[in-house]
């Protein structure tokens, strides 16, 4: 696997957005500021957050570790700046209200990076849903078990304070996905997470829950670290037909998706596509008055809902009503 980390990924899908400079970076630390300014060809890198923002720019992406995402976006949204900020969008739904209502205030953008919301299969699978296609859904079977590689371990596993774990880090994502895909939103989750191999001290590295919808839908989530080789899984479980995907809870973009009903199997296309273009380019036209980012600072902050409800499922042993 590519040692590439998520801002490398999104700085050539930024470029090919029209019109947009890449100016500058800042990091905590001066010599990997400077690396990542000369390997990505910007004019500048800063440690400090401050000097940054005085170059007067129109628009910040956020890729920092989870702890620093409301308090550098409050930063950027005071500045004047638009706001691209990681999931999840906060350590605290406290934090993630005061970076939406800080946002509505000062009439800035504020979007989430749900990248598998710009996925061209997911659009199919929530058309065909919303067009009744596999009849009522009554259950989704998600399947997001990876392997961390180790350029990526760091805080993820050892570092509860910084927002690692796989709940933080997968079911946010996955959380987020199934909101999209149903169009209705979940009311309870049962979690129950474990150690297998990566994670250290109170930090999980693998996850099951169960999410219940509104309108009575079920969900069955499994996100994991440790899993070597596995391909990711999407099944939507309809009164008349079911859809399966294989592949399609990646960065990749691309995937496989059939269609099971009466008329037999049958795969139905989807385009790969790049990701972070896509999530981008609707960001930058939101910036310019045109629409909304794929996801909002409100979707961010149901996103978290359900990621710190399934913690707190799994801390306690019992269903958790998602806030």
């Amino acid at each position: 696997m590519t040692r590439t980390n998520i801002a490398e990924r999104v700085i050539p899908s930024l470029r090919k957005i029209a019109g947009q400079e890449l100016v500058a970076v800042c990091s905590r630390s001066a010599p990997r500021a400077q690396q990542f300014a000369e390997q990505q060809g910007l004019a500048s890198a800063h440690t400090d957050l401050s000097e940054l923002l005085a170059l007067g720019l129109d628009a910040v992406y956020i890729s920092s570790t989870n702890e620093q995402h409301a308090a550098q976006t409050l930063a950027a949204l005071d500045a004047g700046c638009h706001v691209l900020c990681e999931k999840p969008l906060a350590m605290s739904l406290a934090d993630a209200a005061a970076m939406i209502e800080r946002a509505e205030a000062r009439g800035r953008v504020l979007g989430t990076n749900h990248h598998l919301r710009a996925s061209a299969l997911h659009g199919q699978v929530r058309q065909m849903i919303a067009d009744g296609a596999i009849g009522r859904v009554h259950g989704v079977q998600v399947s997001h078990a990876v392997y961390l590689p180790p350029h990526l371990q760091g805080w993820r596993i050892d570092a509860p304070g910084a927002g690692g774990g796989v709940v933080l880090d997968i079911l946010v994502h996955d959380g987020d996905l199934l909101r999209f895909l149903l169009q209705t939103e979940p009311r309870r989750i049962t979690t129950v997470t474990r150690q297998h191999g990566l994670g250290q001290g109170q930090v999980e590295d693998s996850a099951m829950s169960l999410l219940e919808f509104d309108g009575g839908v079920l969900a069955q989530t499994h996100e994991s670290f440790v899993a070597k080789h596995a391909a990711t899984r999407l099944h939507v479980l309809g009164t008349e037909g079911a859809l399966y995907a294989e592949g399609s809870l990646t960065q990749d973009g691309g995937g496989r998706l059939w269609l099971r009903d009466t008329s037999g199997e049958r795969e139905v296309p989807a385009p790969k596509v790049d990701l972070y273009e896509i999530g981008c380019d609707a960001f930058v036209r939101a910036c310019a008055g045109q629409g909304a980012p794929l996801a909002s600072g409100a979707d961010g902050e149901r996103s978290l809902a359900v990621a710190l409800a399934a913690l707190s499922s799994a801390a306690n042993g019992r269903a958790q009503q998602i806030d």
